[in-house]
């Protein structure tokens, strides 16, 4: 259904890089049934047409001693959610901001290393953000599912 737009053989690709993002440019010629060459050609147009964005390695940070991760949901008044999100975005702890839907503008999500860098980031970057008004957020206590990206 979301590959649709893909030829066969691209399917087939995405498929497996879907599986296994390391796997070689020859194994995945020889499951599908063309040339390393043609293998690598294919990934890099898929790549220069912005379907494959990245390869990256996923860390758990709550398998990381004393890490908790939290998400925000922030609702702004509409001029300042520009400027809320750009200031949320320079924030290295903050990992994720996605615009919503819903009463809530913005959903965020942040990493940090212990309670009080929670506490330190809420104070000194969250509760400071202009235009707020209303945040609510919600600490991650585990993790029970989490796909990152299309999953076939």
């Amino acid at each position: 259904m979301f590959l649709d737009g893909l030829d066969e053989l691209d399917q087939k690709i995405v498929k497996l890089l879907i599986q296994n993002a390391r796997m070689s440019y020859s194994e995945i010629g020889q499951k599908i049934g063309i040339s390393r060459v043609a293998v690598k050609m294919r990934v890099q147009a898929l790549e220069q047409k912005g379907v494959i964005e990245e390869y990256t390695t996923i860390i758990n940070p709550q398998k990381i001693s004393g890490a908790v991760s939290c998400y925000f949901e922030i609702e702004t008044k509409p001029d300042a959610l520009k400027e809320v999100a750009e200031l949320l975005r320079q924030n290295e702890t903050i990992t994720q901001i996605y615009r919503v839907t819903g009463k809530s503008r913005l959903h965020v999500h942040a990493v940090v290393s212990s309670h009080e860098e929670m506490e330190k980031l809420m104070h000194e970057t969250i509760d400071r953000l202009p235009g707020i008004v209303e945040c609510a957020s919600h600490v991650i206590l585990s993790r029970i599912k989490d796909i990152k990206g299309l999953r076939l």
